[in-house]
């Protein structure tokens, strides 16, 4: 029993420790072309794809837009976008620190081009 309980806390363990080394390369990650170098070396193009659809239904979610129009515009499953959803509303505020950021960005961009 006792053994068993080692070998979880040392997966565990080895978990958090390759976690936090992948947290740590990706922020020495200073461009957007290092970024995307990275990320087409790290990921297939599909796990890319459902990650950019993910951003995208955030995005909209936070925009303001309902879960039936977000599938429609999206094609995202409703268990991944419940996910999202979730995440906004109960997680760490990743994304709607970063998008939330981002979208300012571009309306003072849109702004900046109307004067």
């Amino acid at each position: 029993m006792y053994n068993m309980q080692v070998n979880i806390l040392t997966d565990f363990a080895k978990e958090f420790f390759m976690t936090m080394k992948l947290f740590e390369v990706l922020s020495k990650l200073r461009t957007e072309d290092e970024f995307r170098a990275f990320f087409e070396d790290l990921c297939t193009y599909a796990e890319i794809e459902k990650m950019e659809q993910r951003v995208e239904c955030a995005q909209l979610l936070l925009g303001g837009d309902t879960y039936n129009r977000i599938i429609e515009k999206t094609d995202i499953s409703s268990a991944t976008l419940s996910r999202v959803s979730r995440c906004i509303q109960h997680g760490s505020g990743g994304y709607s620190k970063v998008l939330k950021s981002l979208m300012d960005e571009e309306k003072a961009e849109e702004n900046k081009d109307v004067d």
